[in-house]
Order: structure tokens, then sequence, then C-alpha cells
């Protein structure tokens, strides 16, 4: 017993040291960065998309250096609040106020309550919820959950499916091995239609983290279970927790993170504060590569 413990204890050692060195190499292999660059670029970060690619260090380098070059022309960390605020209004994407039992970030997206037409501000609404939900995640914790409601969901609101690969290419190339679960709480029968179509848009890592759940099959209610407390999880997703959306609240935390995102990013001195009737850039940009690290 001991020895088949002492050998798998070495196991792990040999992958941890390959991994760290893995982590290095790739370092090296990289252009010289910008400052927003090497704050993206944190050992965490690179252990991520190592891990996307297999830790192969070439594939490796190939999609972080993607993810930069998309990154300094999308800026995803300047995207603020107030740009995108009438996306907001309905609750079709929010920080949930509370975690999973692994103490993960909980997205709760409800396709259902699509209230624009504008594709491209839909997904730099998603976006700038993905970023916040990252910068909200707690120390030592990569990984968000998303929970998908489809209550009023119907072909008539779903994306359409260029807009959906769009969607998933952003969270498959850019940030990989962000997403721990996916849950698609009670579809509709007419989603499979859907579902068949996006799936082949979907990678096999990303694949097995989509879970069906539906609440009157008893595999997915333990499935609920072993993720979330049932006294945080909203009745909504077949928990006990009464879910109400605010969205002058949930406005004002956002307007709070802004403030912390661009601390973090280091243009806390450019960012003014604006109203919501003011659009339009407040942040003089900067050469930039890459993006936030609540890695």
């Amino acid at each position: 017993m001991f020895s088949r413990w002492s050998h798998s204890h070495h196991t792990q050692e040999n992958d941890s040291l390959q991994h760290e060195s893995k982590v290095k190499e790739l370092r090296a292999a990289l252009r010289p960065l910008s400052d927003r660059g090497l704050k993206y670029c944190t050992d965490a970060c690179l252990r991520r998309y190592l891990e996307a690619r297999n830790w192969n260090v070439d594939k490796s380098k190939k999609m972080l250096e993607e993810t930069l070059k998309w990154r300094s022309t999308y800026k995803p960390e300047e995207i603020r609040w107030h740009e995108i605020a009438v996306e907001g209004e309905t609750g079709k994407v929010y920080r949930a106020n509370f975690h999973d039992r692994d103490g993960r970030t909980v997205l709760i997206l409800r396709p259902g309550k699509q209230n624009t037409t504008s594709l491209d501000n839909q997904l730099r609404h998603l976006v700038y919820m993905i970023e916040n939900a990252i910068l909200n995640l707690p120390e030592g914790q990569e990984q968000m959950v998303w929970l998908i409601d489809f209550t009023g969901w119907s072909l008539s609101t779903s994306v359409p499916i260029k807009s959906a690969r769009d969607t998933i290419n952003v969270l498959q190339n850019h940030y990989p091995e962000r997403l721990a679960m996916a849950v698609l709480y009670n579809p509709p029968r007419i989603f499979e239609a859907f579902w068949k179509i996006v799936k082949y848009f979907l990678d096999a890592k990303t694949f097995q983290k989509v879970k069906f759940v539906y609440p009157k099959n008893k595999e997915s209610v333990e499935l609920m279970r072993s993720y979330f407390d049932e006294e945080n999880l909203p009745t909504d997703f077949g928990g006990k927790a009464i879910l109400e959306y605010n969205y002058e609240e949930f406005s004002k935390q956002m307007v709070q993170d802004d403030i912390k995102s661009a601390t973090l990013w280091g243009f806390d001195n450019k960012l003014q504060s604006t109203g919501a009737d003011q659009s339009g850039p407040e942040i003089t940009p900067e050469p930039i590569c890459l993006a936030p690290a609540a890695s």
C-alpha cells in the first residue's frame, strides 16, 4: 500500500516539476511583452494556456500570442459598465452573490431575458462579465461556473448560430481553463435542435464541462447538490434561495469593480468618473498585450 502511495506521490512530483519547467520554457519563448502583457502573463496564466494545449509549449505559445493580439485590440479590461449597462437591465448575465462549494465565482445567464439586438454589444457585455468574474475570484481560485436558466427561452430569443460560434471562440481561445462547468438548467425540447449545431464548435475539453440538468431527474438533482449548497442556490435552479436581480444595486457594484479593475491594470489615474449618459473611451490607451489576471 505504502509503495503504491509512494509511487503516485513521486509521479505527481515529477509532473509538477515538468510543468514548472514548461512554464519557464513558455515564458522564455514569448516575445517581449508590454506592461499589461506582463501583468496578464502570470505563471498561473501560462499554466492555463499550457493545460489547454496539453502542455505543448509551441501550441500554447501560439494560443497565448493570439490572445495577446486579441486583448490589444478588443481591450476587454477597458470596457466600463456605463458602456454596456443597457445590456444589464434585465439581468440576462450577471455575477451571483454566492459561490459554489469550491468557492468559485458563479455567473448566471438567462438567455430568455434578451433585451437588445446588437450582437457586438451583447458579446462586449459577456466579455465584461467574464472579466468581472475573474476579478472577483477568491485567492488561489482560477475558474468560474456558469448557471444558465432557460426560463422564457425560445428560438426567437436565441442568438444566431454565428453569434453563438463567436462567443464560444472567445471563451475557448482567450479564456482557457477559466470555465469549471456550465449548467444548462431545464432547457426546452426545442433547444436540442440549436444544441446539435452549437456543440460542434466546442472543443472536447469544453464539451465535457457542459452539464444538462433537469429538475425532475434524480442524477441532475444530485449533481447540483454536489456543487452547490441548497441554501445559497436560487429556487430557479432547484435550491432554496430567492433570486432577485436588482439592476440599480448591481450597477453600483459594477462601478465599484470598474475602479478596482482600473487600479489592477494600472490606469486608475486615467479613469474619469462618468455618468451612464456619457459614452466613448475615457481611458488613454497604451500599447497593450493582454488581460486581467486574477490568476
